[in-house]
């Protein structure tokens, strides 16, 4: 998108993420951070954490420092269609539509086993495409004979061999997690900050900063959380901040 757009003679693109920049000093020359939203129910600085230091130079964030209401009561002002528009969910560029639709498009379903931590063969899942560490709804495995009522919860997929591993209870020890690895991080500022670091990181969108240390690796980097993270989800993304300053990030390969 920017660079097209500097192909055709803009100065600066514009979006509508609530994040924020700021601009720093350092060896004598200025670059830019990403910084997080002023309204942290919005904050989508976890989706931007690849763009790096020269693209924010030419980036404007219109939104970034207010909170949504006064972003509505700007569309009523100035009379834009979008003003009462109902807020967008889930992954905007499929459209109107299920998600297991979409995959059902691109991806072959492979029906397995799903199977307890204890090997206990509990029902059947129509792929694993379709789960992800820590979901609760849509396992089709409730009212077991000999089982509590408690809910299951996926806690790993054996990808090997096509299982979908699920446990019991909201808060089973299989669901937590103190360490991941990851491998490529995408450092905003180009270049890695000190290492090892502490500072906090977020495993998924909306999660509160959990406090952590990032050390380096061969291959990569470990993360160590001060405390346990429940439903580490590889394929995920790993983000770190220094306060309200967005590091960069990376692809969870592994809990560790």
């Amino acid at each position: 998108f920017l660079k097209t757009a500097l192909e055709l003679g803009a100065d600066y693109v514009a979006t509508g993420h609530y994040c924020q920049k700021t601009i720093i000093e350092k060896d004598g020359k200025s670059f830019y951070q990403l910084r997080a939203g002023a309204d942290p129910k919005k904050d989508q600085s976890y989706f931007l954490h690849a763009v790096g230091h020269r693209e924010l130079a030419k980036t404007l964030f219109p939104v970034g420092d207010i909170e949504k209401p006064e972003v509505r009561s700007l569309a009523e002002e100035y009379d834009l269609a979008t003003a009462k528009k109902k807020d967008s969910t889930g992954i905007c560029f499929i459209g109107e539509r299920r998600f297991s639709d979409f995959l059902q498009q691109y991806l072959p379903a492979q029906p397995g086993d799903i199977v307890s931590l204890d090997g206990e063969h509990l029902g059947q899942h129509q792929g694993l495409m379709y789960h992800t560490i820590g979901q609760r709804q849509g396992l089709g495995i409730g009212g077991l004979a000999n089982h509590t009522d408690d809910p299951w919860y996926v806690v790993e997929k054996d990808l090997d061999n096509n299982v979908l591993l699920v446990a019991q209870g909201n808060d089973h020890p299989a669901l937590f997690k103190s360490s991941l690895v990851t491998g490529e991080v995408f450092w905003v500022a180009g270049a890695p900050p000190p290492l090892p670091l502490q500072c906090t990181a977020k495993v998924r969108y909306r999660q509160s900063d959990q406090s952590c240390t990032i050390t380096e690796q061969k291959g990569g980097y470990q993360v160590e959380f001060d405390a346990p993270q429940r439903a580490i989800t590889p394929g995920q993304s790993v983000v770190f901040y220094l306060g309200e300053t967005c590091l960069g990030g990376g692809v969870i390969e592994r809990t560790a």
